[in-house]
Protein backbone atom coordinates (compact mmCIF):
# COMPACT_ATOMS: atom_id res chain seq x y z
CA UNK A 1 0.00 0.00 0.00
CA UNK A 2 1.16 2.83 -0.92
CA UNK A 3 0.59 5.94 1.57
CA UNK A 4 0.98 8.55 -0.73
CA UNK A 5 -2.23 7.65 -2.60
CA UNK A 6 -4.47 5.78 -0.70
CA UNK A 7 -6.24 6.02 2.41
CA UNK A 8 -5.51 4.08 5.71
CA UNK A 9 -7.85 1.72 7.25
CA UNK A 10 -7.71 3.73 10.30
CA UNK A 11 -7.06 7.42 8.90
CA UNK A 12 -6.51 9.28 6.59
CA UNK A 13 -2.68 9.64 7.01
CA UNK A 14 -1.25 9.34 3.34
CA UNK A 15 -3.82 11.29 1.04
CA UNK A 16 -1.46 13.11 -0.28
CA UNK A 17 -0.57 13.91 -3.96
CA UNK A 18 2.86 14.26 -2.86
CA UNK A 19 4.66 12.67 0.28
CA UNK A 20 3.94 15.52 2.85
CA UNK A 21 6.05 16.11 5.88
CA UNK A 22 4.68 14.78 9.33
CA UNK A 23 5.77 14.92 12.94
CA UNK A 24 4.98 10.95 14.30
CA UNK A 25 3.46 10.92 18.04
CA UNK A 26 4.17 8.19 20.13
CA UNK A 27 1.29 8.57 22.87
CA UNK A 28 -2.47 9.53 22.99
CA UNK A 29 -2.43 11.05 26.21
CA UNK A 30 -4.12 14.34 27.14
CA UNK A 31 -0.50 15.60 27.99
CA UNK A 32 0.77 15.55 24.38
CA UNK A 33 -3.08 16.70 23.23
CA UNK A 34 -2.48 19.65 25.25
CA UNK A 35 1.26 20.53 24.82
CA UNK A 36 3.34 19.08 21.63
CA UNK A 37 -0.28 18.80 19.92
CA UNK A 38 -1.59 22.37 21.01
CA UNK A 39 1.57 24.17 19.98
CA UNK A 40 1.53 22.13 16.30
CA UNK A 41 -2.19 23.43 16.04
CA UNK A 42 -1.54 27.12 16.90
CA UNK A 43 1.97 27.06 14.72
CA UNK A 44 0.01 25.81 12.00
CA UNK A 45 -3.03 28.04 12.42
CA UNK A 46 -0.16 31.42 12.64
CA UNK A 47 1.29 29.92 9.51
CA UNK A 48 4.37 29.54 11.24
CA UNK A 49 4.39 25.68 9.97
CA UNK A 50 2.44 23.36 8.20
CA UNK A 51 3.87 20.05 9.61
CA UNK A 52 0.66 17.84 11.19
CA UNK A 53 0.61 14.93 13.78
CA UNK A 54 0.67 11.52 13.01
CA UNK A 55 -0.74 9.72 16.06
CA UNK A 56 0.28 6.20 17.10
CA UNK A 57 -0.54 4.23 19.90
CA UNK A 58 1.92 1.99 21.08
CA UNK A 59 -0.30 -0.04 23.33
CA UNK A 60 -3.72 -1.99 22.71
CA UNK A 61 -5.60 -0.35 26.14
CA UNK A 62 -9.76 0.09 25.34
CA UNK A 63 -8.93 3.94 26.53
CA UNK A 64 -6.39 4.37 23.92
CA UNK A 65 -8.23 2.69 21.41
CA UNK A 66 -10.94 4.87 21.86
CA UNK A 67 -8.83 7.86 21.90
CA UNK A 68 -7.42 6.73 18.32
CA UNK A 69 -11.00 6.72 16.48
CA UNK A 70 -11.75 9.83 17.95
CA UNK A 71 -8.79 11.68 16.40
CA UNK A 72 -10.43 9.91 12.94
CA UNK A 73 -13.47 11.29 13.55
CA UNK A 74 -12.97 14.54 14.74
CA UNK A 75 -11.25 17.50 12.46
CA UNK A 76 -10.60 19.28 16.01
CA UNK A 77 -10.83 18.71 19.80
CA UNK A 78 -11.30 21.37 22.61
CA UNK A 79 -8.71 22.09 25.18
CA UNK A 80 -9.86 24.24 28.07
CA UNK A 81 -7.37 26.37 30.00
CA UNK A 82 -8.41 27.54 33.42
CA UNK A 83 -6.45 29.22 36.02
CA UNK A 84 -4.28 32.33 36.75
CA UNK A 85 -2.62 34.41 33.97
CA UNK A 86 -0.93 37.83 35.07
CA UNK A 87 -2.83 37.95 37.92
CA UNK A 88 -6.14 37.70 36.00
CA UNK A 89 -8.53 34.67 36.54
CA UNK A 90 -8.88 33.05 32.73
CA UNK A 91 -11.16 29.94 31.49
CA UNK A 92 -11.79 29.84 27.87
CA UNK A 93 -11.89 26.86 25.47
CA UNK A 94 -9.56 26.59 22.26
CA UNK A 95 -9.23 24.44 19.48
CA UNK A 96 -6.66 21.98 18.27
CA UNK A 97 -6.59 20.81 14.73
CA UNK A 98 -3.20 19.45 14.36
CA UNK A 99 -3.45 15.32 14.27
CA UNK A 100 -3.88 14.51 10.79
CA UNK A 101 -4.66 11.00 11.86
CA UNK A 102 -4.07 8.26 14.74
CA UNK A 103 -2.97 4.48 13.89
CA UNK A 104 -2.94 1.87 16.41
CA UNK A 105 0.21 -0.27 15.63
CA UNK A 106 -1.01 -3.34 16.30
CA UNK A 107 -3.69 -2.79 14.34
CA UNK A 108 -2.16 -1.20 11.48
CA UNK A 109 2.21 -1.79 12.00
CA UNK A 110 2.26 -1.82 7.96
CA UNK A 111 1.09 1.67 7.46
CA UNK A 112 2.72 3.37 10.50
CA UNK A 113 5.84 1.92 8.90
CA UNK A 114 5.08 2.90 5.66
CA UNK A 115 4.54 6.31 6.76
CA UNK A 116 7.92 6.40 9.42
CA UNK A 117 10.07 5.75 6.15
CA UNK A 118 8.63 8.00 3.16
CA UNK A 119 6.98 11.18 5.24
CA UNK A 120 8.09 11.41 9.25
CA UNK A 121 10.59 13.99 9.48
CA UNK A 122 10.43 14.11 13.58
CA UNK A 123 9.51 11.98 15.62
CA UNK A 124 7.56 12.82 19.67
CA UNK A 125 6.61 10.45 22.57
CA UNK A 126 5.35 10.78 26.06
CA UNK A 127 5.18 7.16 27.52
CA UNK A 128 4.61 5.75 30.44
CA UNK A 129 7.32 5.89 33.38
CA UNK A 130 8.04 2.56 32.18
CA UNK A 131 8.34 3.47 28.42
CA UNK A 132 12.00 3.33 28.06
CA UNK A 133 11.90 -0.66 29.68
CA UNK A 134 12.55 -3.32 27.01
CA UNK A 135 10.37 -7.01 26.80
CA UNK A 136 12.15 -10.34 26.78
CA UNK A 137 9.91 -11.28 24.35
CA UNK A 138 10.29 -8.44 21.38
CA UNK A 139 12.43 -9.91 18.64
CA UNK A 140 13.01 -8.16 15.16
CA UNK A 141 10.64 -9.64 13.18
CA UNK A 142 7.71 -9.16 15.63
CA UNK A 143 5.57 -6.92 13.85
CA UNK A 144 5.17 -5.09 15.91
CA UNK A 145 7.12 -5.96 18.53
CA UNK A 146 5.89 -4.89 21.91
CA UNK A 147 8.14 -2.38 23.85
CA UNK A 148 7.89 1.28 22.74
CA UNK A 149 12.07 1.32 22.14
CA UNK A 150 11.73 -2.40 20.13
CA UNK A 151 8.82 -0.33 17.85
CA UNK A 152 11.35 2.46 17.74
CA UNK A 153 14.31 0.39 16.64
CA UNK A 154 12.59 -1.60 13.87
CA UNK A 155 10.89 1.41 12.49
CA UNK A 156 14.11 2.87 12.25
CA UNK A 157 15.74 0.11 10.72
CA UNK A 158 13.05 0.07 7.92
CA UNK A 159 13.68 4.28 6.95
CA UNK A 160 17.90 3.26 7.29
CA UNK A 161 16.89 0.52 4.63
CA UNK A 162 14.47 2.51 2.35
CA UNK A 163 15.01 5.76 2.20
CA UNK A 164 18.26 6.54 4.62
CA UNK A 165 16.93 9.64 5.37
CA UNK A 166 18.12 10.66 8.75
CA UNK A 167 14.93 11.62 11.45
CA UNK A 168 15.18 14.32 14.92
CA UNK A 169 13.72 12.07 17.51
CA UNK A 170 11.77 14.88 20.36
CA UNK A 171 11.14 12.36 23.32
CA UNK A 172 8.98 13.83 26.37
CA UNK A 173 9.98 11.98 28.47
CA UNK A 174 10.07 13.24 32.21
CA UNK A 175 13.86 11.67 32.05
CA UNK A 176 17.08 14.05 32.36
CA UNK A 177 19.02 13.90 28.94
CA UNK A 178 15.82 12.34 27.40
CA UNK A 179 17.24 11.76 24.19
CA UNK A 180 20.49 10.52 24.51
CA UNK A 181 19.11 8.20 27.14
CA UNK A 182 16.25 6.94 24.44
CA UNK A 183 19.51 6.88 21.86
CA UNK A 184 21.29 4.64 24.54
CA UNK A 185 18.28 2.52 24.84
CA UNK A 186 18.02 2.02 21.12
CA UNK A 187 21.54 1.80 20.17
CA UNK A 188 22.31 -1.56 22.88
CA UNK A 189 18.83 -2.74 21.48
CA UNK A 190 20.26 -2.61 17.99
CA UNK A 191 23.56 -4.15 18.89
CA UNK A 192 21.30 -6.87 20.62
CA UNK A 193 19.59 -7.75 17.67
CA UNK A 194 22.32 -8.10 15.83
CA UNK A 195 21.58 -5.14 13.32
CA UNK A 196 24.44 -3.87 11.35
CA UNK A 197 27.41 -1.54 11.63
CA UNK A 198 26.07 0.35 9.26
CA UNK A 199 22.70 1.05 10.95
CA UNK A 200 24.54 1.76 14.10
CA UNK A 201 26.48 4.34 12.92
CA UNK A 202 23.39 5.78 10.86
CA UNK A 203 21.46 6.00 14.23
CA UNK A 204 24.57 7.99 15.76
CA UNK A 205 25.55 10.20 12.62
CA UNK A 206 22.44 10.60 10.78
CA UNK A 207 19.89 11.02 13.29
CA UNK A 208 19.66 13.65 15.59
CA UNK A 209 18.51 12.62 19.14
CA UNK A 210 17.36 15.92 21.10
CA UNK A 211 16.69 16.46 25.29
CA UNK A 212 14.19 18.15 26.26
CA UNK A 213 12.16 19.30 29.38
CA UNK A 214 8.21 20.07 29.30
CA UNK A 215 6.21 21.42 32.03
CA UNK A 216 2.26 21.98 32.15
CA UNK A 217 -0.25 20.38 34.36
CA UNK A 218 -2.98 18.84 32.00
CA UNK A 219 -5.31 18.36 34.74
CA UNK A 220 -7.98 16.16 33.27
CA UNK A 221 -9.45 14.60 30.06
CA UNK A 222 -12.32 15.63 28.34
CA UNK A 223 -14.70 12.78 26.62
CA UNK A 224 -14.09 11.69 23.85
CA UNK A 225 -10.70 13.68 23.39
CA UNK A 226 -9.81 17.10 24.64
CA UNK A 227 -7.79 18.04 28.05
CA UNK A 228 -8.14 20.52 30.67
CA UNK A 229 -4.82 22.33 31.04
CA UNK A 230 -3.41 25.91 33.07
CA UNK A 231 -2.34 28.30 31.28
CA UNK A 232 1.40 28.17 32.04
CA UNK A 233 3.33 25.92 29.31
CA UNK A 234 7.09 24.96 28.69
CA UNK A 235 8.43 23.15 26.05
CA UNK A 236 12.77 23.54 26.93
CA UNK A 237 14.52 21.74 23.64
CA UNK A 238 18.47 21.75 23.97
CA UNK A 239 19.97 23.06 20.96
CA UNK A 240 22.19 20.83 18.91
CA UNK A 241 24.02 21.23 15.43
CA UNK A 242 21.31 20.28 12.43
CA UNK A 243 18.25 20.65 14.76
CA UNK A 244 15.11 21.55 13.40
CA UNK A 245 12.29 22.23 15.64
CA UNK A 246 8.80 21.43 13.61
CA UNK A 247 6.77 24.03 14.94
CA UNK A 248 7.02 27.98 16.39
CA UNK A 249 5.31 29.02 19.90
CA UNK A 250 6.19 31.17 22.67
CA UNK A 251 6.45 28.44 25.21
CA UNK A 252 9.02 26.77 23.03
CA UNK A 253 12.87 27.52 23.95
CA UNK A 254 15.64 26.50 22.36
CA UNK A 255 18.59 26.55 24.76
CA UNK A 256 22.25 26.06 24.69
CA UNK A 257 21.65 24.00 28.22
CA UNK A 258 18.86 22.82 30.01
CA UNK A 259 20.61 22.81 33.42
CA UNK A 260 19.06 25.86 34.57
CA UNK A 261 15.41 24.23 33.78
CA UNK A 262 15.77 21.65 35.03
CA UNK A 263 17.32 22.99 38.31
CA UNK A 264 14.71 25.42 38.25
CA UNK A 265 11.73 22.83 38.19
CA UNK A 266 13.48 20.79 40.59
CA UNK A 267 14.30 23.51 42.90
CA UNK A 268 10.47 25.29 42.94
CA UNK A 269 7.92 23.19 41.16
CA UNK A 270 9.06 19.85 42.63
CA UNK A 271 10.33 20.90 45.74
CA UNK A 272 7.99 23.02 46.53
CA UNK A 273 4.97 20.41 46.49
CA UNK A 274 7.39 17.54 48.22
CA UNK A 275 7.95 20.29 51.17
CA UNK A 276 3.84 21.40 51.05
CA UNK A 277 3.53 18.02 51.58
CA UNK A 278 5.83 17.74 54.30
CA UNK A 279 4.71 20.17 56.85
CA UNK A 280 0.73 19.15 55.67
CA UNK A 281 1.67 15.52 57.02
CA UNK A 282 3.10 17.63 60.76
CA UNK A 283 0.38 20.40 60.14
CA UNK A 284 -3.49 20.76 61.83
CA UNK A 285 -4.94 20.76 58.42
CA UNK A 286 -7.38 17.86 58.38
CA UNK A 287 -9.71 19.94 55.96
CA UNK A 288 -6.38 20.88 53.74
CA UNK A 289 -6.58 18.03 50.51
CA UNK A 290 -5.16 20.11 47.35
CA UNK A 291 -2.95 22.33 46.26
CA UNK A 292 -5.12 25.35 46.20
CA UNK A 293 -6.19 25.10 49.79
CA UNK A 294 -2.75 24.52 50.86
CA UNK A 295 -2.01 28.01 49.67
CA UNK A 296 -4.90 29.55 51.25
CA UNK A 297 -4.08 27.77 54.71
CA UNK A 298 -2.18 30.39 56.82
CA UNK A 299 0.55 27.74 58.52
CA UNK A 300 1.56 26.02 55.23
CA UNK A 301 1.95 28.83 52.96
CA UNK A 302 4.09 30.95 55.52
CA UNK A 303 6.18 27.98 56.02
CA UNK A 304 6.33 27.74 51.66
CA UNK A 305 6.82 31.26 51.27
CA UNK A 306 9.89 31.38 54.10
CA UNK A 307 11.60 28.06 53.13
CA UNK A 308 11.79 29.46 49.45
CA UNK A 309 12.77 33.41 50.11
CA UNK A 310 14.95 32.51 52.70
CA UNK A 311 16.58 28.95 51.30
CA UNK A 312 15.43 28.51 47.56
CA UNK A 313 16.10 30.79 46.16
CA UNK A 314 19.78 32.27 47.63
CA UNK A 315 20.68 28.81 46.78
CA UNK A 316 19.23 28.81 42.96
CA UNK A 317 20.58 32.30 42.54
CA UNK A 318 24.02 31.83 43.47
CA UNK A 319 23.91 28.58 41.31
CA UNK A 320 23.73 31.76 38.18
CA UNK A 321 21.36 29.55 36.07
CA UNK A 322 20.88 32.57 33.82
CA UNK A 323 17.57 32.38 34.43
CA UNK A 324 15.24 35.25 36.72
CA UNK A 325 14.79 32.90 39.80
CA UNK A 326 12.01 35.16 41.17
CA UNK A 327 10.23 35.54 38.13
CA UNK A 328 9.94 31.67 38.28
CA UNK A 329 8.78 31.35 41.50
CA UNK A 330 6.04 34.05 40.89
CA UNK A 331 5.12 32.04 37.96
CA UNK A 332 4.90 28.66 39.90
CA UNK A 333 2.96 30.93 42.94
CA UNK A 334 0.32 31.76 40.41
CA UNK A 335 0.00 28.00 39.48
CA UNK A 336 -0.49 26.59 42.80
CA UNK A 337 -2.99 29.75 43.17
CA UNK A 338 -4.97 28.27 40.68
CA UNK A 339 -8.34 27.70 41.32
CA UNK A 340 -9.62 25.40 39.58
CA UNK A 341 -7.00 22.94 39.48
CA UNK A 342 -7.36 19.88 41.94
CA UNK A 343 -4.14 18.74 42.92
CA UNK A 344 -4.81 16.03 45.82
CA UNK A 345 -1.68 16.48 48.48
CA UNK A 346 -2.66 12.85 48.85
CA UNK A 347 -1.86 12.52 45.30
CA UNK A 348 2.05 13.86 45.38
CA UNK A 349 2.08 12.31 48.87
CA UNK A 350 2.69 8.96 46.98
CA UNK A 351 6.58 7.73 47.46
CA UNK A 352 6.48 11.27 49.67
CA UNK A 353 10.32 9.62 51.11
CA UNK A 354 11.74 8.93 47.71
CA UNK A 355 10.58 12.22 46.76
CA UNK A 356 12.19 13.95 49.77
CA UNK A 357 15.20 12.20 48.60
CA UNK A 358 15.23 13.01 44.95
CA UNK A 359 13.78 16.61 44.99
CA UNK A 360 14.91 18.06 47.93
CA UNK A 361 18.36 16.77 48.48
CA UNK A 362 19.90 17.73 45.59
CA UNK A 363 18.64 21.34 46.46
CA UNK A 364 19.99 21.27 49.70
CA UNK A 365 23.70 19.68 48.26
CA UNK A 366 23.89 23.12 46.00
CA UNK A 367 23.24 25.28 48.89
CA UNK A 368 26.80 26.33 49.04
CA UNK A 369 27.09 28.63 52.01
CA UNK A 370 23.07 29.44 52.47
CA UNK A 371 21.68 28.78 55.97
CA UNK A 372 19.16 25.95 55.28
CA UNK A 373 17.41 25.18 58.48
CA UNK A 374 14.12 24.49 57.49
CA UNK A 375 15.47 21.94 54.60
CA UNK A 376 17.94 20.58 57.01
CA UNK A 377 15.09 19.55 59.32
CA UNK A 378 13.22 17.76 56.48
CA UNK A 379 16.41 16.12 55.47
CA UNK A 380 17.24 14.74 59.12
CA UNK A 381 13.75 13.67 59.44
CA UNK A 382 14.06 11.15 56.95
CA UNK A 383 17.76 10.36 57.99
CA UNK A 384 18.87 11.18 54.82
CA UNK A 385 21.75 13.94 56.39
CA UNK A 386 23.10 13.60 60.29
Amino acid sequence: MDPTDQRYDQGDCGDQLMPAPLIMQFGTSRFLQAHVDYFVAKSIEAGRSSTPIAVVQTTSNPSGRARVEAFNQMERYPVRIQGIESGEAIDRVEWVGSVECALQASQSWEQVVELFCQRVTHVVSNTADNGYQLAESDHPDDRPPSSFPAKLVSLLFARFSSTGQGVTIMPCELIVDNGQVLKGTILSLARDWRLSEAFLAWLDEECIWVNSLVDRIVSSPLDPIGAVTEPYALWAIEDQPGLVVPCVHNAIRVVSNLAPFEWLKLGVLNLSHTYIVERWRQADALNVETVYQAMNHKALRRDLEAVLSDEVIPILQSMQLGEDVKAYVDAVRERFLNPYLEHKLSDIAQNHANKVERRILPVWQARSGVDCPRLTACLRQHHLIK
